[in-house]
């Protein structure tokens, strides 16, 4: 979930559940007050309108004790001079918070609380006053004592004259609002601390977590620690960050793999550079010493020594420009001129050149053009000249029959030409074919004057090949020989 939708609900949660909380927890609390309060004090009707009209509610307590004193001041005043009928109806009464008060003539004969306040019973309306006298009548009358007072006038046996009063004590009522008002504050408060509690576990697991995650993982990277896993669950900003926050780590990782990985082939191309030219060194310096101390006593022997002292300069040569071959590759910078070449020419040319060298080592060529003549492809000449001379150079290396041969064969497979290498030299074992064209890889462990070389001659290969669009590869069987091949795309003019 996006943050700003996160964010746009928790507004309405904060405003609407609240709300409708409260309102549902008023709604319950009020049912069953009313309830209670129609079973304690024999009201009817909706108990809401009570609260709306609270001179009504508090008039409709004793309207039942109301309505059977009217009937028994018509019918039987005699009852009201009954003592222990007026104290019957007085502890009714009390359970409703009210008591009984009749008065006869100008002096009360019945007191129904004789603590209540002095001031208001002095302060009773007369008989037939303008108090409207009725089931949901009555007046309110301030002072130390509030009440709200019912009259029913009556007239005695001996025709004396008097008033019965139902006093409703608004101070004896007031506990039990409150106690209503202070449960709707509970509620309330306990609503907003649950609606609070949830949005905070809810903002909590949706921002707070993330948050920490990625804080661990900042802890990790500073160290150094880039072996962690950022797991991002959701989908929203927070999400999206910790999952490009992942991607940086993983980036992190695999450059500083590349950089140990890079500090590994270096220090393994130092090695084989340094013992590979150490070699033809030591046999330099030792054929000089040799013309020095005058070994070399004749013509024949100083031009062999002279001879010897050349190719192994060519040779420390050829590392030397492997080595620089290395560092363009390595930093993608091999400088390329493609042009369109006549495959027949070209590698009628390249033939020739090499052909001379392989036949004073007593190696055989055989070159078979399979393809038309006017074949082209798009290549950089050196650079595939370059390619040639270390397959073949590779071959002669591994040369161990004493008649070899280098077959090279031309073919034309669709939209590419494909060149193949056949020797018959010594092969490659099944186990080290698929990494030969790794970094300073060599299926042969040992190292000497015949097999030596940086190792980084067919990874140069690879590397020209698939820059001209093209693909390398090799079959070999042990004891018998090998036979290398490559593609090239071939040159197609296009036709608007």
């Amino acid at each position: 979930m996006k943050l700003r939708t996160r964010l746009i609900i928790s507004f309405f949660i904060i405003i609407l559940v609240p709300v409708l909380l409260a309102g549902a927890t008023m709604w319950g609390i009020g049912k069953y007050q009313m309830r209670a309060i129609r079973q304690i004090y024999d009201t009817d009707g909706n108990a809401y309108d009570y609260f709306l009209n609270s001179f009504e509610a508090l008039s409709s307590f004793t309207k039942s004790t109301y309505e059977e004193l009217q009937r028994v001041a018509k019918d039987a005043p005699e009852q009201l001079a009954n003592q222990e009928y007026l104290d019957e109806v007085n502890r009714k009464l009390e359970d409703r918070y009210s008591y009984l008060v009749v008065r006869r003539g100008e002096g009360l004969v019945y007191d129904g609380n004789g603590d209540s306040d002095d001031t208001l019973k002095e302060n009773l309306p007369e008989y037939d006053s303008d108090v409207l006298q009725g089931a949901g009548s009555g007046f309110y009358m301030e002072g130390e004592e509030q009440a709200l007072i019912k009259q029913i006038d009556v007239t005695f046996e001996d025709g004396s004259k008097g008033s019965v009063f139902i006093i409703t004590s608004l101070e004896q009522l007031l506990p039990d609002v409150k106690g209503i008002l202070l449960d709707l504050m509970i509620s309330v408060l306990l609503i907003l601390i649950f609606t609070a509690g949830m949005l905070t576990v809810w903002i909590y697991q949706g921002i707070i977590n993330p948050i920490h995650k990625l804080q661990v993982a900042t802890e990790n990277i500073k160290a150094g620690n880039l072996d962690f896993t950022v797991e991002a669950d959701g989908r929203d900003e927070i999400g999206e960050l910790c999952r490009n926050f992942e991607e940086m780590r993983f980036r992190l990782k695999e450059s500083e793999e590349e950089k140990l990985a890079g500090e590994k082939e270096n220090r393994v191309l130092i090695s084989n550079i340094s013992h590979d030219l150490k070699t033809p060194i030591t046999a330099i310096k030792g054929y000089v010493e040799g013309i020095m101390d005058g070994v070399a006593d004749t013509p024949q022997k100083q031009e062999k020594y002279i001879r010897t002292i050349y190719n192994k300069a060519n040779e420390m040569d050829t590392l030397i420009n492997e080595l620089t071959l290395y560092s363009k590759i390595d930093t993608n910078r091999i400088p390329y001129n493609f042009s369109r070449i006549n495959v027949a020419d070209y590698f009628e040319d390249c033939v020739e050149e090499v052909g001379l060298d392989l036949e004073a080592k007593n190696i055989r060529l055989n070159y078979i053009d399979y393809a038309d003549r006017d074949v082209l492809i798009i290549a950089d000449p050196e650079q595939l000249r370059r390619v040639i001379n270390n397959i073949i150079s590779n071959s002669i290396k591994y040369l161990d029959k004493d008649q070899g041969f280098i077959n090279i064969r031309i073919r034309d497979v669709g939209d590419f030409i494909q060149i193949e290498f056949e020797d018959n030299g010594k092969g490659i074992p099944a186990k080290d074919l698929p990494y030969i064209f790794d970094r300073f890889y060599r299926a042969d462990a040992s190292r000497n004057s015949s097999t030596g070389g940086s190792g980084i001659g067919l990874s140069i290969v690879k590397k020209i090949i698939e820059d001209h669009g093209g693909k390398i590869w090799a079959n070999s069987k042990e004891g018998t020989g090998t036979i290398m091949y490559f593609v090239i795309r071939k040159y197609q003019e296009v036709i608007n």
